[in-house]
């Protein structure tokens, strides 16, 4: 007990035991009627300068204006009114990998920013391939862990059941094949569960989308490899998945796989495409979702609150 209240006062470990402690299943597994929820992605705190310089090891010193920018998103979320429920950060917290000079200070920093967020707005995160490595170790995702919470793990919200995937273990496990092992029997028995409770949507959230545009796209750096999709989409589809909220890409794009959505959020922070910095606001009603990406500017204007209300009232 002395343990769960202690990771519910520290808004960056809250996912502790494979759940979201800001959260009691008891109070939200029933649907309650429409609410929205802010996803983010990529602040990737130190990526501005390094991608200037031209070499992802320069410039790691420096980032003052991801910091900026990750203000400016806690400012807007914080003036929303009616409150989302959550704000989830799908991965690629700090541009410093596990063990470079700077990963500590930029932690720190990003904590600094993120702790302003309201209190009635529960922080979720999502670990990225920056904050546990490209091929992930034991000791790489106990670090992240530490700082941020479980890896995994799943948490109701309004009849709602949304499960947070560590994508990189589908990417490279090579070297962890056993947390890989245990997540994908974690996830079958999760997905079980919510076939059980006949809740009104399963959404996932992930760091790597499975696919940008195309479940039949080749594979690259920004997606996962064909056979490793195929079976992750498939599985996710029979299950009665309505969407995936991914980011990494640091540019808008998805597309859909048998009905089952792919949502691919750009950057808070760096944008590598013709995106603004920027989060998306989903909207959950009893039949959909409806989600739209908003530049920080947009979020930070007059009318956004009326526009959500709006939504919201006529999916009542």
């Amino acid at each position: 007990m002395a343990a769960a209240a202690a990771a519910a006062g520290d808004p960056f470990v809250r996912a502790r035991g494979r759940t979201l402690t800001a959260f009691r299943r008891d109070d939200e597994y029933q649907w309650k009627g429409p609410f929205y929820f802010i996803q983010g992605a990529d602040p990737q705190v130190g990526m501005m300068k390094a991608w200037k310089c031209g070499n992802p090891k320069d410039g790691d010193d420096e980032w003052g204006e991801e910091m900026k920018l990750t203000e400016q998103a806690v400012q807007a979320i914080n003036k929303l009114n009616p409150k989302p429920k959550f704000f989830v950060l799908c991965g690629d917290l700090i541009h410093g990998m596990p063990g470079s000079q700077w990963r500590k200070k930029q932690e720190q920093d990003l904590k600094n920013v993120l702790k302003n967020t309201d209190q009635d707005v529960p922080l979720v995160f999502v670990c990225g391939n920056h904050d546990i490595g490209n091929a992930p170790t034991k000791e790489t995702i106990d670090g992240y862990s530490k700082s941020w919470g479980d890896d995994y793990f799943s948490f109701w919200v309004g009849g709602v059941f949304f499960l947070v995937l560590n994508s990189q273990l589908f990417f490279d496990s090579s070297q962890c094949p056993d947390l890989k092992q245990a997540q994908d029997v974690w996830l079958d028995e999760q997905l079980a569960v919510a076939k059980e409770q006949k809740c009104k949507h399963i959404i996932v959230f992930q760091h790597i989308p499975p696919f940008l545009r195309n479940p039949d796209e080749e594979h690259g750096y920004f997606n996962l490899k064909k056979p490793v999709r195929q079976e992750i989409m498939e599985k996710l589809h029979k299950a009665g998945i309505k969407a995936v909220f991914t980011g990494h890409y640091h540019r808008n794009a998805g597309g859909s796989y048998k009905g089952l959505e792919v949502v691919v959020s750009s950057a808070i922070g760096c944008q590598l495409g013709e995106d603004t910095h920027g989060l998306r606001v989903v909207v959950v009603t009893e039949e959909k979702l409806l989600h739209r990406y908003y530049s920080l500017n947009e979020l930070n204007s007059q009318g956004i609150e009326k526009e959500l209300l709006d939504i919201i009232a006529k999916q009542k």
